[in-house]
């Protein structure tokens, strides 16, 4: 059931308290540093949801979800469950066959469908795809899947893997690469055996190892590394994962890291030991990198929201909007130069240029008024932006005022050529769970029956009941 809920600041952290009328009184901590709690609240923005809702009111938020009319996100990356089979046991996995003791698997009608779906939403039609599981490598159609993704316009395909298929058989990385794959979203837990071990329940490492070199072998040049967040288990080893990411920057892009959501029948003790936020993430990227990525280098998600709604008036058509709840995740942009570190906050004023984007927003509405823009973008965007501690070559003035008129792509590549992206995703779990953050979900899955639905009410209350409708035997 639905309960009501306070978040407030109290001993230095920012805390969740709520009475259940069954279960009694639960706290959690919400955001254990209120100084960027408050500070990230403020870049939070409502977006405009979809115009054609796949579901209508009945009982309210989260129960209609599907998307419906109150929700205030599209689709900005979906995910589309190809199985929930696996060829490993991690003991922490929220989709297993094996546990469940029932196989979910879609047909290729029903996932042409759901991308169909995803593509038809309005007015921003979905883009961006991430096929998951289970272990979405265990279905041998997936290269096929790939590309009829690609043929229905999808720019931007990720498949999401533990990496024991890639490690095991290079002909199929061949196929995935050629099929269409943009990114690999790759499990990647650090760099010490013993984390393996305790997380998925074998030392996993050596394989992990193997994947990055057949990725290399096999031009996959897309590859992020996706770590799950455990206190005391794998909080160690940010500043070794950014140093593996850096030596190995031609085919890793990006970590990005998950604080651990606590799924099932968790003892709150448990949750209270265990518990670990988004700025735990920042200090301890800090610390792990002695100061050279520092807290004040991340900023929320709709912090961007400016540059995608400039370009929405440049152009005159609607445009992906990055309007996710301030508080569910963050990230930024590290160059790699010499074996340093350098933050793109390092060179230029992100608050400063978010701030006059937003100014020039409102000025655009012809012909005329856009050749003024550019003029504008042109004598003042320079006055934001240390050209001589850039590690970008090319003009960065220039490049941005590129991307807002021309989309260039060419320039687009050149900025990321050096950069790594460094974020982190906090999916919610019962104890902390707020709807807030949930009509703001711009993580969505795509379910057989048309629905979309978003990333946390769909693993905390509707995977069950959306697995057994669509169960097709028993597995084991």
């Amino acid at each position: 059931m639905v309960i009501e809920a306070d978040v407030l600041e109290e001993g230095g952290k920012i805390l969740m308290k709520k009475t259940c009328p069954e279960h009694g009184y639960f706290e959690d901590v919400y955001w254990s540093d209120p100084a960027s709690f408050y500070k990230f609240k403020r870049f939070g923005r409502d977006g405009r949801g979809v115009s054609n809702p796949m579901v209508g009111e009945r009982e309210g938020c989260p129960y209609d979800c599907g998307l419906c009319a109150e929700h205030l996100t599209g689709t900005i990356l979906a995910n589309i469950d190809l199985t929930n089979r696996c060829n490993q046991r991690c003991p922490i996995c929220f989709a297993n066959a094996a546990a469940a003791g029932y196989v979910v698997e879609p047909t290729m009608e029903e996932i042409e469908k759901m991308l169909k779906v995803l593509r038809e939403e309005e007015p921003v039609g979905c883009t961006a795809v991430q096929f998951a599981g289970g272990e979405p490598t265990v279905r041998k159609e997936l290269p096929e899947i790939i590309r009829m993704a690609k043929d229905m316009g999808f720019s931007q395909i990720q498949v999401a893997t533990n990496g024991v298929k890639l490690a095991k058989d290079l002909e199929f990385c061949r196929k995935i690469r050629d099929a269409g794959l943009n990114t690999l979203y790759f499990q990647f837990d650090g760099l010490k055996e013993e984390i393996y071990e305790e997380i998925r329940g074998y030392n996993a490492l050596p394989l992990k190892l193997k994947v990055i070199e057949n990725c290399r072998k096999t031009r996959i040049t897309s590859v992020v590394l996706v770590q799950t967040l455990a206190k005391g288990l794998n909080d160690d080893q940010l500043g070794p994962m950014l140093d593996f990411a850096a030596e190995n920057h031609d085919v890793i892009r990006g970590i990005n890291v998950q604080p651990i959501s606590f799924a099932g029948r968790t003892d709150i003790n448990e949750v209270h030991a265990k518990r670990i936020t988004i700025p735990d993430f920042m200090r301890l990227v800090e610390e792990q990198t002695a100061g050279a990525i520092a807290k004040d280098d991340f900023y929320p998600v709709p912090f961007v929201l400016p540059i995608s709604r400039i370009i929405e008036r440049w152009r005159e058509t609607p445009q992906v909007e990055f309007t996710v709840h301030p508080h569910c995740g963050v990230a930024t942009y590290v160059f790699i130069e010499d074996g340093k570190y350098i933050p793109i906050t390092r060179f230029i004023d992100v608050e400063g240029l978010m701030e006059l984007l937003e100014e020039e927003i409102t000025s655009i509405h012809g012909f005329g008024d856009r050749l003024k823009l550019v003029k504008n973008l042109i004598t003042k965007i320079p006055h934001f932006i240390d050209q001589e501690r850039s590690p970008i070559k090319v003009d960065v003035a220039k490049l941005i005022i590129n991307v807002i008129r021309e989309g260039n792509t060419r320039a687009l590549a050149e900025f990321h050529d050096n950069t790594l992206f460094l974020g982190a995703m906090h999916f919610q779990d019962l104890y902390n769970i707020d709807l807030e953050r949930v009509r703001r979900c711009g993580i969505h899955y795509a379910i057989p029956d048309g629905r979309v639905i978003p990333f946390c009410t769909y693993n905390t209350l509707h995977r069950e009941k959306v697995e057994k409708k669509f169960a097709i035997d028993t597995g084991e």
